[in-house]
Parts: structure tokens; sequence; C-alpha cells
């Protein structure tokens, strides 16, 4: 009796359930029969059978059986059984490591039971390296061999004899294997040869990739898997000549969560913005003990020039008539595999007329016509490239044109560097530098005359190591040893930043664009402390010269950026030491205890913890190059920056104990850098003491601290009280005008000069109220937003404005009244030009110096006082305060003069003594009457400008301006109010008529009393 067995591979098996949902599977059906029969005869009534129903977890699935294979064939005679795999499959691994066939061709242990019994066969490589402490010899090949023929599907073992005992040998094998089996043979090997095993293994990760070229500028996702669960995963990216390994960075996002019951091991990475460094071989490993296993695939960039750099013959068209000139384009870029659609575009499209294709770069060159026609609009020739893709990049051009008659400098050869005619305003770029350099030089025309070159060419060495920092930011090779070797490459450049040329400045600006990249990518990237002494010698190195060359702007951006990225690399660089670093311009400590005492540059550092490592950073020969807006202080020598390491207090209270020695300075800050604002700010820091030699502070945050001089302060407690106090019984007192102004109102306004001068005062009132308001709400700047403070600014500049503008309202139009007697002043006129000046004219006055210094890019206000900025002498917003203010007093000062000199004459002569006193009475009360509501105090603030700080008079004229303007809203109230007879006499007939009507109440209620008594 025999039974012959065979099984089938079904592939494309369709299972339907009711809802219309349809997936493709593979499965393996065995059939079973008592006589013999033909394979081809199986396969032949499987076509025949379209549908059939199976039944899983108890729900019946329909099927379709599409395609069909012959895996094994089986023939079973009682208790003896021969099996065989068909072509291109072979014994799957139970048969072979349980029942011993592995690589036999017909197996007769009886497996036919066994499922899976035969497998597809794959392609599987083990790649490794062997070092032994002597020569390689044949002996260790056969022991080689002998060790990985235990694998199931093992086909042949090439060996390489790479000489000094070292071997690589590849293995090929055809079924999947589990990697334990794999350890144990590598193992075994590094046992029984007592060398050292290097594995890795192609044919077992599953990698998933685009298979068409992707996009410029597109986010590309790659991942793979694995079906066991190992110990870490990676990926690397390699290139003609060039291998890096990816990590989190700008552009590369690895993600290792990916994974699923089947795929115990997942790692995918995604690129952003992809251009074409990133066109390359990827490679996915997986390790687990000894073993790496791998898997390739490449990743093609629908590419487009990373830069274009376009250049133009002449460099300049000079026009003496309105005929066009020829013009020649030269765009470069480097050399790529994409075929690029080329044109440029100057009122229309040009076709290159020449391609040029060498090692390095393309070049394309272009031929244009300018024309010599005036013309207001620049000259500006579009160089366009197109890929595959159709995806298209731009670079543009300007060419320089002098029309006849316009002014232009001359042409001029400067240390050997030719300059062409260039249109007044414009800037001429030379792209020629020396021979280890690379980038440009710029020199502007302005006013008919050139101005100091500006030197953009910077030192090969240092642009390759910006370009491997940008390159480590974004993800690409950003390992320790690549940074170590940045900071290297970094210290061993300072010889660029001592040397006398032109270009030291632009050396030290790139290398300062390589500390904040490598700051940037130490937010993902841990940095160890090898690179320390390097990153902190490179660091001093850079501000060991004065950085000439560049205006004051540059400067202070270039120092923000080295403190933040010196700072976030201190802070971000993890340390296990205790030893410190002394350079020249740099000094690092560590302190790991709860107590720190630091000192550093003979700073001294107090600070409390209970985790992580403080790490103190002082730095010399910065702060006089960076921004210093804080109160009209000086900035000493010294800067201090503090940051912990791995700590968890969530409080924390500095103390820092600075050195002074400025005996000049009376008034010390204490002050940390704001990098929102780039500036000092004062916020969290209090000075506690200080003398001629030490300035102790005390702050409530770690950054980076320093002491700010001034030779004195202007404000004290007492002068701030007495504003506070001011301030307050003025806004009560103009409450209590407005109040009385609305109750007599209908009663003082009978004639035209009466109502001109009420309307004036109600103003002055009104705006001198929101301006004391504000002034009060912005007293405590260090409490307020900068946007908080800039409005108040806003508000204080133009309410104060308004209250000034109607001051002059009022002096014009008693002038004119006093003048003028017998041609009044119309009601609709004297609103009508008083509007404009009270209203209109404020608004634009403000408006026109905010947007001024906001597109000049200077301040219009200080956060430190919330009031405008004083630069100099007709520099700084304050101006647009002071010139209309002191107009303002000036003509206000000149109308007294004439209603002084008006009541003098007016006087008549008859009783001299008599007559002189009430004069005399009547110019005081003049003088005191006007003052408050002419403005007139507030030449004392003017007075203060001229008087040194120095000066005994200073002090009297200060507390005289505080007190006389600070209760300014009072002596308006009684002098504007209260001292006028009709106000006075209709307050007290309003009061009488309440006080009546009261009375009348009374008795009309004791009245109603009496009679019901009776």
């Amino acid at each position: 009796m025999h039974a012959r067995e065979f099984l089938f591979l079904i592939g494309a098996v369709c299972l339907y359930s009711q809802v219309i949902t349809a997936d493709t599977y593979s499965a393996e059906l065995m059939v079973e029969s008592n006589v013999t029969l033909e394979a081809e005869t199986v396969r032949s009534s499987l076509q025949n059978t379209a549908d059939f129903t199976v039944t899983e977890n108890g729900s019946p699935f329909k099927v379709t059986l599409g395609e069909n294979e012959l895996v094994a064939e089986c023939l079973v005679f009682g208790d003896e059984s021969t099996c065989n795999c068909s072509d291109n499959y072979t014994w799957s691994n139970e048969v072979c490591y349980k029942s011993n066939c592995c690589r036999e061709l017909t197996c007769t242990q009886n497996v036919s039971d066994v499922t899976p019994l035969c497998v597809a066969k794959i392609k599987v490589s083990i790649n490794g390296s062997v070092n032994l402490q002597e020569s390689w010899s044949s002996d260790k090949t056969a022991m080689l061999k002998k060790e990985f023929e235990v694998l199931n599907g093992f086909e042949i073992l090439n060996v390489t004899d790479r000489g000094d005992g070292t071997a690589d040998f590849e293995v090929a094998v055809s079924v999947k294997f589990e990697t334990s089996r794999l350890q144990a043979i590598v193992t075994s090997v590094e046992t029984n040869m007592n060398a050292a095993l290097v594995v890795d293994t192609k044919g077992l990760v599953t990698i998933e990739s685009p298979v068409a070229p992707v996009c410029y500028q597109s986010d590309p996702v790659l991942k793979c898997t694995f079906d066991e669960k190992t110990e870490r995963a990676s990926w690397t990216m390699s290139r003609k000549h060039e291998h890096f390994e990816l990590a989190d960075g700008s552009v590369v996002e690895l993600d290792e969560s990916c994974s699923t019951m089947e795929q115990q091991s997942c790692v995918g990475v995604k690129l952003t913005s992809v251009t074409g460094i990133w066109a390359g071989t990827y490679e996915c490993g997986f390790t687990s003990g000894s073993v790496r296993h791998t898997a390739k695939s490449q990743l093609h960039v629908a590419l487009l020039p990373d830069d274009i750099l376009l250049k133009i013959n002449p460099l300049t068209v000079v026009c003496s008539s309105e005929e066009s000139q020829d013009v020649t384009i030269t765009a470069t870029i480097l050399s790529s595999p994409e075929v690029f659609n080329v044109w440029c575009t100057y009122n229309r499209e040009y076709q290159p007329i020449c391609n040029k294709t060498n090692e390095d770069h393309h070049v394309y060159t272009f031929k244009v016509s300018v024309s010599c026609k005036k013309d207001v609009k620049p000259h500006i020739v579009r160089t366009t490239f197109e890929n595959s893709k159709k995806q298209k990049k731009h670079a543009e051009v300007t060419i320089p044109v002098i029309y006849e008659g316009k002014a232009f400098c001359e042409e001029e050869m400067l240390d050997g560097e030719f300059w062409p005619k260039t249109p007044n305003g414009d800037t001429a770029i030379n792209r020629t530098c020396a021979e280890d350099k690379t980038g440009f030089k710029s020199r502007t025309c302005k006013d008919l005359n050139w101005q100091p070159v500006f030197y953009s060419c910077i030192n090969q060495d240092i642009q390759n190591n910006l370009l491997a920092a940008d390159n480590f930011l974004k993800g690409l090779g950003a390992t320790p040893e690549v940074a170590k070797d940045i900071f290297s490459q970094l210290k061993n450049s300072s010889a660029a930043f001592h040397s006398d040329s032109s270009d030291t400045t632009a050396n030290i600006d790139a290398s300062i664009n390589i500390l904040n990249k490598m700051a940037e990518a130490s937010e993902m990237i841990v940095l160890s402390d090898g690179v320390l002494n390097d990153f902190v010698g490179a660091a001093s190195m850079m501000l060991d010269t004065t950085w000439t060359g560049i205006n004051k702007s540059v400067s202070h951006d270039m120092s923000s950026n080295y403190l933040m990225s010196v700072e976030s690399l201190v802070k971000n660089i993890k340390v296990n030491r205790s030893s410190g670093i002394d350079t020249q311009n740099l000094q690092l400590e560590f302190c790991s205890r709860d107590d720190c005492n630091v000192s550093v540059f003979d700073i001294n550092l107090n600070l409390n913890k209970s985790s992580g490592i403080m790490k103190t950073l002082a730095i010399k020969n910065l702060m006089e190059k960076l921004r210093n807006n804080y109160r009209k202080t000086e900035p000493t020598s010294l800067l201090v920056s503090a940051t912990l390491q791995d700590s968890n207090d969530s409080s924390i209270e500095i103390r820092l104990d600075f050195p002074t020695g400025w005996q000049n300075y009376s008034k010390r800050y204490c002050v940390f850098w704001n990098t929102t604002n780039n500036d000092w700010s004062d916020k969290g820091c209090t000075l506690k003491s200080s003398d001629s030699y030490r300035t102790i502070c005390e702050c409530n945050h770690l950054t980076s601290f320093s002491i700010l001089m001034a030779k004195s302060d202007i404000s004290t407690e007492d002068l701030d009280m007495i504003t506070n106090v001011g301030l307050g019984v003025s806004i009560c007192s103009l409450v209590i005008f407005l109040t009385v102004e609305a109750l007599v109102w209908s009663a003082v306004v009978k004639s035209n000069l009466s109502h001109f001068r009420h309307t004036a005062l109600v103003n002055i009132a009104v705006f001198l109220l929101l301006a004391d308001c504000c002034f009060l709400a912005s007293s405590s700047p260090e409490d307020l937003s900068e946007s908080l403070c800039l409005a108040f600014t806003v508000c204080k500049h133009l309410f104060y404005l308004a209250m000034f503008s109607w001051m002059l309202c009022m002096s014009v139009m008693l002038v004119h009244q006093l003048i003028f007697v017998f041609s009044p002043l119309r009601k609709r006129v004297f609103m009508f030009l008083s509007s404009i000046v009270g209203y209109v004219c404020p608004v634009l006055i403000v408006g026109s110096s905010y947007v001024y210094c906001k597109y000049t890019g200077k301040n219009y206000f200080e956060p430190e006082a919330c009031w405008l900025v004083f630069d100099g002498l007709l520099e700084g917003s304050i101006h647009a305060f002071v010139i209309p203010v002191g107009t303002v007093i000036l003509t206000n000062l000149f109308s007294m003069v004439v209603v002084i000199i008006t009541l003098v004459k007016s006087s008549a002569p008859t009783d001299g003594k008599s007559d002189d006193k009430e004069t005399v009475k009547s110019i005081i009360k003049v003088v005191v009457f006007l003052t408050p509501v002419f403005g007139l105090t507030w030449i004392i603030g003017f007075a203060m400008l001229m008087l040194k700080q120095s000066d005994p008079m200073y002090q009297v004229a200060n507390y005289s301006f505080t007190i006389l303007n600070s209760f300014q809203g009072l002596f308006l109230l009684l002098t504007g109010c209260f001292a006028e007879q009709k106000v006075r006499t209709e307050l007290i007939r309003l009061v009488r008529a309440k006080s009546n009507g009261r009375s009348e109440s009374m008795k009309n209620l004791t009245s109603t009393t009496y009679t019901k008594d009776k």
C-alpha cells in the first residue's frame, strides 16, 4: 500500500467576506492519495476548481484559487518515505535542523507532515573579515568552511587573504536563518581560531524606498524591517568616495517606533527638503551581538543646482547713447548627472550660446542685449534651471547701467583689484579671491565716492569645515568622531584669526557660523567632553583681535551670535570631568558639589543646588563688541555665563561677585544678556552691594551675566516717591476739574472767548490725565513686556504732544485777542484750526517718527525706561518730542511776554506807587495763572539738559522739575478752574440750589407731619 502526497504553493488566493474586502494570500495545500498520481494531474484538477469555502476561527470565507505551483513531492511506502523539493525550493529549517536533511536532494526521513516542508530559495550573503594573530592558510579556510557548512542552504564560501593575518570572506546561503545560529558560529570561530570576527548579512532585511527619482525639496521616507528583535538599528548613506552615518538633525529624522508583531525590528528615516547631496546609496542595519543585518537601496533625486553663481561681463554698462549694448552672462553650477533645461530671461527668453563642462562644473553662457533707454526699473537678468520633474530654480543678477548724464564713481585700481564704473548708490561685487580662499569683495559707491572695501573672502579650509558643520547639523555624518574633527579643524585654522589680511574678520565670522551650527546640532545630537579643549581654544582665539572692517550692526550680530553659540555649546556638551580649561580669553570651570563656589577671571560665583553639574564660563574681550542700549551705560571687560547640566532644581539663586575698579563711575547695574532682544536686561537680577572695587549681584536665573557702569543716575527713592504722589494728586485733580467743567459748562461759555478758553482747558486736562495714567502704568518697565512697553511709549508721546498742542492753541488765541481787539476769531475757524493743531499734528509727528525708526533700523524706545531714545545731538527718537515741545514752550513764553507788556501799557500812570504795586500784582497773577496752562514749568527740563550732573544746581533743577510737573494737574485745577470768577459763582449757585432743594424738602416733610398730628 502506498500513497503519494503533493504540496502545492497556492499563489493569489483571494478571500472574500460578505463585505467587499479583497486580499491576496499565499497558502500551502497538501494532496494525499492512495494511488500513484502525477503532479500535473493534480494541478489540472485544481485549475478547474473555481471557488470553495474555508473556515477560520469559526467563520467561513469564500476562497478563489488563482495560481498554483508544485513545491514538493513525497512518495510514502508504509513506514518509509522519500521527499523531494521542486526547483528553486530547498528544505525548510525545521527539516534541516531536526531531520538532518539540509543539502540532500532527496530526504528519506519521515517529514511529509512538516509544514513548511520546502521553502523558496532566496539570496542571502554573509560578509565578514577575520583578524588572526598569525598568517592566513588553507587550513584556516577549511576550518572556516566547516563552521559555516552547518547553516541550512549553505552554498559556497569565498576567502580573500589580505595579508597580515587578515582575510575577508563571503558565504552564500539560500535560506533565512536565525541570528542566534549565526552568532553561535561567530563565537565558535573566534574561540577555535583565536580570532576577531566582524560579520554582516544581506538578504534578511526588507527595505522600502522610492523606486522613481524623488522631487527636489521633497520629503522621501525609507523604511527597513527585520523579523527578529535586535539591540540597535542605524542608517548610513554613501556616495562617490564618501560615507556618512545618519543621525537626527535638521533634515534627518529617524524612527524606530514602526515595529510590529511580525516585524519585531524596524527603523525608518524621513528626509526633509532633499537636495542633491542626499542622492546616494542608503543602507540600514540591525545589530545583535556581533552580527549586523543590512539592506541597501539607491535614492535618486531629480536634481536642481544648490548654488548658481552668476557673473556678468562687462561689470557695468556705460551708455553714451540710447543704443543697446550686449552683456555676457555666465551661470556656473557644480557638475551634476541631471540634464537641465536652461534659459535666461531679460525682456525675453535667451538660450545658452555655449555650454562647457569640466570635471567639477557646468558653465552656461548667455548673451543679452541691454537697453540704454532711461528706465527707473532695475535691469534684472533671471537664469532658470529645469529638471526632469519640471521643477525650476532661479537665480538673478542686476546689471548696473550708467545712463548718459547719470552720476557714478570712476573706475579704480585698489590693491591690485579693479573696481569698474558704478552708478551712485550701487554696490560693486568682485568675486576674485586669493587662490586658497573663496567668497567675494564688495564696495559701495556713495555720494560719488568709493566706500571702503567689505571683504567676504574666507580660507578654503574654513569653508570646507563650515560645510562639514552644516552637514553635521543636517544629520549627515553626525558622529562624535566627526564633531571632534570639526572642532579640531576650527582650532587649527586659528592662524587665519591673527593674520594681517583684510579677510580676518570674514574668517572669524565664518568660524562663528561653525560654532552656531554645532550649537544648533548639540540640541539634537549628544556631544561628549572630548571636544571641549579644541572648542574652547578655538573660541578664545576668535577674540584675540579687534573685528575691523565692519560696521557696528554687523559687529553686534557677530558678537551676539558668538555668545549664544558658545553658551549653548557649554550647556549641551555632556561633561564627566572636574578639571577646568583656562585660555587667554575664556576660562571654564565645573562644579558637581551641592554648594558651588567657583572663581573665573576673578569673578566669584556661589550657587546652592541639589543635583547636576554647574558649568561656569568667563569671557574677555567680548563686552565692547556687544550691543548696549541699557541706560546710557558703559560695559566692563568681563562677562560670565553659568549653566546647569542634569539638574532638577526648579528655582535657583546665584550670587555673583564682580571686580570693577572703575572708580569714576558711581552707578552700577547687574544685567544679563537677553537673547530675545539681543541686548542687556536687569530682569531677575538685583544689585546687593557695590564699592570702588567689587560689585555683588544676585539673580534668580542662569544665563550670561555682567555689570554695566554709569556716571550717575538721576532717579532716587525721594524723586520716585514725589513723582508717584504728585501724579496721583494730579490724576484726582484732573478728574475733579473735568467734573466741574461738565457741571458749569453751559453757564461759563456764553461768549466765544470763554468757549475757546474752556475748550482748550478741557483738552489740556484730558490729554494730561491720559499721559499721567500711562506714566504711572509704565513706572516699572522691568515688569512689562516689550510690546506693552512700546504701547505706553507711543501713548505718552502722543498724549503729551497733544497736551502741548492745545496749550499752543490757547496761547495763540489769547495773543490774537489782545492784538486784534476789533477782529475776533470766529468759533468755526478756531475749532477747525485747533483740531488740526491739537489732534492731527501730534498723530502725524508720532506716526512719522515711529515709521522712520522702524524702517531705518533705529530704536524708537528704550525698554528699560519705556520712553524715547536719546543717541546724541539730533540723534534719537526723543527729538520728535523735544523739538515740538520746545517750539510750543518758546511760543507760549513769547505769548506771556506779550500779555505782560500789554498789561503794563494799559496801566494809567496816575498815582505812582499804588499803580506800580497793582501792576506788579497783575504781572505776578498773570505769571502764576498762565504758567501751568502754558506748560512753562517744562523749561526746567531743558535747563537740565544744559547742566552737568555734577553741578549743584542740577539737583535743584531736578527736584523742581519733578515737583512742578508731577503736580501739574493740581495747578491746572487751581488756576484754570477755581481761580475763574464765573466758575466759582456757578459752583456756589449749584451748591446753594442743592442745599435749598434739600431745605424745601425738609419743610414739606415737617408740614405734612404736623398736619397729621393735628
